[in-house]
C-alpha cells in the first residue's frame, strides 16, 4: 500500500513538472513575444511590435504649442527630423524674431517665409522660395515647407512627398495625414514652397522620406478596396493561430 501511494505521489510530481507555470519575462516596450511550442507548431516564436497610433499619428512632427506657431513648428520639424539640426520650437520662434520682420510678425500674428529664410541662414544653413506646379512636387526628393489655405485659414504644413496619387503631409496641427493630389492643388497656396539644404558636407538625416510602411497613417477610406491580400505564409498562419487561442497573453510586463 505504501508503495503505491509512493508512486502515486511521484506521478503527481512528475506531471507537476510538464503543467508548471512559467514565471512572466519583461520585454521591451511595446513588444510581444507568443512561442509557438504551446500550439504545437513547433520550435518557432513570432514577434510582434506594437506602436499606439497616438505616437504614430505625430512620429517625426513637431507639435505647434500655439495657434499661430504652425510655421516655427513646421520649420522645426524639417530641421530636426530632416537635417538633424535640433533646436526646439521656443528658439526658432525667438531666432525669427530676432532676424526677421518683428513688427511685421506682431502684427500678423505669425510667421512668413521669409522669416524663415533668415533665421535658417543665421544657423548655417540655405533655404530659398520656390514657385512650382504639382509636376514638380512628383519628382521632389526632400521635404519642403508649403502654406496651405483650407477653410479659409492659412496653414503652414510639411510636404513629405507624393506616392500613387497620394500627397503626405506632416501637419504640425493634426499629424501625419494624406490628400489626393486634386484636394491639395485646391488648397496650395500661391504654388509656394521653401526648401532648406543641408550645411556643406552633411548628410541629412531622413526621418521625413517616405517609407513601405506609410499604410499606417493613411486614411483607410482612401484604400478601401485597392488592398490586396496575398496567400499567407506558415509565419503569418501560426501567428493567427496563436492570437485565435488567447496564447497572446503569455508574456506580459511586469510595472
Amino acid at each position: 500500500m505504501l508503495m503505491l501511494l509512493l508512486g502515486v505521489v511521484a506521478a503527481l510530481i512528475g506531471g507537476a513538472g510538464v503543467l508548471s507555470r512559467h514565471e512572466p519575462q519583461d520585454r521591451p516596450q511595446g513588444q510581444f513575444e507568443m512561442p509557438q511550442t504551446l500550439l504545437g507548431g513547433g520550435a518557432y516564436v513570432q514577434s510582434v511590435r506594437m506602436e499606439p497610433y497616438s505616437e504614430l499619428k505625430y512620429k517625426h512632427i513637431v507639435r505647434q504649442a500655439f495657434d499661430y506657431s504652425c510655421g516655427s513648428a513646421a520649420l522645426v520639424t524639417i530641421l530636426n527630423y530632416h537635417l538633424g539640426v535640433m533646436v526646439n520650437e521656443q528658439q526658432a520662434m525667438e531666432g525669427m524674431l530676432d532676424k526677421g520682420e518683428k513688427d511685421k510678425i506682431i502684427e500678423r500674428r505669425g510667421f512668413s517665409l521669409l522669416d524663415m529664410k533668415r533665421y535658417v541662414g543665421s544657423i548655417g544653413l540655405s533655404g530659398a522660395g520656390f514657385k512650382a506646379a504639382i509636376k514638380d512636387l512628383q519628382t521632389l526628393t526632400e521635404p519642403a515647407i508649403v502654406p496651405i489655405d483650407y477653410g479659409g485659414a492659412k496653414h503652414f504644413v510639411v510636404l513629405r512627398g507624393i506616392r500613387d496619387g497620394v500627397v503626405y503631409i506632416a501637419d504640425p496641427s493634426a499629424g501625419n495625414i494624406v490628400f489626393s493630389v486634386e484636394e491639395f492643388a485646391r488648397w496650395w497656396d500661391k504654388n509656394t514652397l521653401f526648401i532648406i539644404s543641408p550645411a556643406k558636407g552633411r548628410q541629412p538625416r531622413g526621418d521625413l522620406a517616405l517609407t513601405d510602411q506609410e499604410l499606417g497613417v493613411v486614411d483607410m477610406d482612401r484604400v478601401t478596396g485597392k488592398g490586396r491580400q496575398e496567400a499567407l505564409s506558415n509565419s503569418a498562419l501560426l501567428l493567427m493561430r496563436a492570437v485565435n487561442s488567447g496564447a497572446a497573453g503569455t508574456w506580459m510586463h511586469r510595472n
